[in-house]
């Protein structure tokens, strides 16, 4: 596994950051008024099939609130964040949809593709992928990575639910974690991209928690939800490391809440990250 370097907070700032954040939540509101027009989708189907023939749920604009109050860094201060309508993948991308993208497009294999069986593993999620592999597959799906605040509130709804089920702690019905590293993923590691039924999120996603890890589109910063706009927020403007989220199969509970960030270099192939992808509503 990657190396991961953490910036230390002083304690000065983060008092003050959570004090306003503190006031800004028992106030209300977003500051930035309703939403552009359009931004509800009207009329938008809440259900349909991309082009890579993955369903797609709608989910609907909204405000709610990011991050945690207490905790890691770089997931405070919370802050109220709306998000306006978009749709994201109701699973992970699998292998076989992903095997479609390489014919057509003739794009660099996967890390570990050669030991895949899609007649056995097509279901499975795609791993071994880096940020540029997932955001090319998305622009082929005519998709997009969904950005970070999209992506939390999709699997963390309205209600500051701890984990896309709710407030009960993780069991291996409701997610694929907490697994020993091997080399034999495929075979017994990896889950169905349709596994979890019970550890659905709020908008009925699957495996937003374990599994693989997905990326987003987002750039890292550990300060970012200090400066973060209270609408649409897309990340800084560079970075040296992007954002994913959800767990995997080989990482412990903690990496299975809503508000946990991980972040990896943006060319870091492995077998515990793949993606799921978003689009616009209108």
């Amino acid at each position: 596994m990657a190396v991961l370097v953490f910036s230390m907070v002083s304690a000065a700032w983060l008092v003050t950051a959570t004090a306003q954040t503190s006031e800004s939540l028992t106030k209300g509101g977003a500051g930035g008024g309703r939403p552009t027009a359009g931004a509800e989708a009207p009329g938008a189907p809440k259900e349909f099939m991309g082009k890579d023939g993955a369903p797609m749920v709608l989910i609907p604009s909204g405000e709610f609130v990011m991050g945690a109050p207490e905790g890691i860094d770089d997931e405070q201060p919370e802050h109220r964040v709306w998000v306006d309508a978009f749709y994201l993948d109701k699973y992970e991308v699998t292998n076989a949809r992903y095997d479609k993208f390489l014919e057509e497009r003739g794009h660099a294999r996967p890390k570990y593709w050669d030991q895949l069986d899609l007649s056995v593993h097509g279901e499975l999620p795609v791993v071994g992928v880096d940020w540029r592999d997932a955001q090319a597959y998305c622009e082929w799906a005519e998709k997009r990575l969904p950005m970070e605040a999209e992506w939390e509130y999709a699997a963390r709804g309205k209600d500051r639910r701890r984990y896309p089920w709710g407030n009960t702690e993780p069991t291996p019905n409701l997610a694929n974690y907490g697994k020993r590293w091997s080399y034999k993923f495929y075979q017994d590691r990896l889950e169905s991209v349709t596994s979890h039924e019970a550890g659905t999120s709020p908008y009925g996603i699957y495996n937003m928690a374990g599994n693989v890890f997905e990326w987003v589109a987002d750039w890292y910063e550990i300060k970012y939800y200090v400066q973060s706009p209270e609408r649409n927020p897309p990340g800084p403007p560079a970075g040296e490391l992007k954002v994913a989220r959800g767990g995997s199969w080989n990482f412990a509970s903690e990496y299975l809440r809503t508000t946990s960030r991980m972040r990896f270099k943006p060319m870091y192939r492995e077998a515990d990250v793949g993606m799921r992808c978003a689009r616009d509503s209108q």
